[in-house]
């Protein structure tokens, strides 16, 4: 079965729309110049809500290792998701003090990036277009990809089936194009997700 995230959650609301639609993991964006940034207070309160069968993923770019694990700690997520230039270095600086499942993002532009992804230290690697772009990569340049990964980048309820029958992901991503005025709408969350069980069901 194709893992799912739904990323940028940041309203109580958001988090009873996951709490009825059950994704396996939902991130929280601790990205300060996101516009979906959500304060650690803010993000705790919303953890307390989140049914335990769902992960929070922990969203972070270029973050001192430290802030990360004070999260950790807290019991705010349970994963990390890497987006800037965190290298291989620091993925093995942060798992000395954490056993958390460690995904790292890639932004995928040519071969070289794969190349990139395959060496990562990361638990799993995430293919992306950029940042919140909305905008799909050329998925043929996954071809040489030899590990589990999230795909995104504009992932929307009308692609994500066709996606996953052609490329059979570990798992999919999608935060942008489930949104209305840049908040998270129920009827595309229902959406995305019921498109992704059915193409697994197409795939049995």
């Amino acid at each position: 079965m194709t893992k799912i995230k739904l990323c940028g959650l940041r309203r109580t609301e958001d988090i009873g729309f996951v709490n009825e639609l059950m994704p396996d993991y939902i991130g929280f964006v601790f990205y300060k110049k996101s516009k979906r940034y959500i304060a650690p207070e803010n993000a705790y309160i919303l953890r307390q809500k989140l049914k335990s069968e769902i992960t929070p993923v922990g969203v972070f770019v270029d973050e001192k290792i430290d802030n990360i694990l004070s999260l950790l700690k807290n019991k705010i997520i349970d994963a990390v998701q890497l987006h800037g230039n965190e290298d291989n270095d620091y993925i093995s600086e942060l798992r000395k003090h954490s056993n958390c499942i460690i995904i790292k993002a890639f932004k995928i532009k040519t071969q070289d990036n794969i190349t990139l992804a395959n060496k990562s230290l990361a638990d799993i690697v995430l293919l992306d277009s950029g940042e919140g772009s909305g905008k799909l990569f050329d998925h043929s340049l996954i071809n040489n990809i030899n590990r589990q990964y999230f795909l995104a980048g504009g992932l929307t309820p009308q692609n994500v089936d066709s996606a996953i029958e052609m490329l059979h992901p570990f798992g999919v991503d999608a935060s942008s194009s489930l949104e209305i005025n840049e908040f998270k709408d129920k009827d595309k969350m229902t959406a995305f997700i019921e498109a992704v069980r059915k193409a697994d069901k197409n795939n049995e």
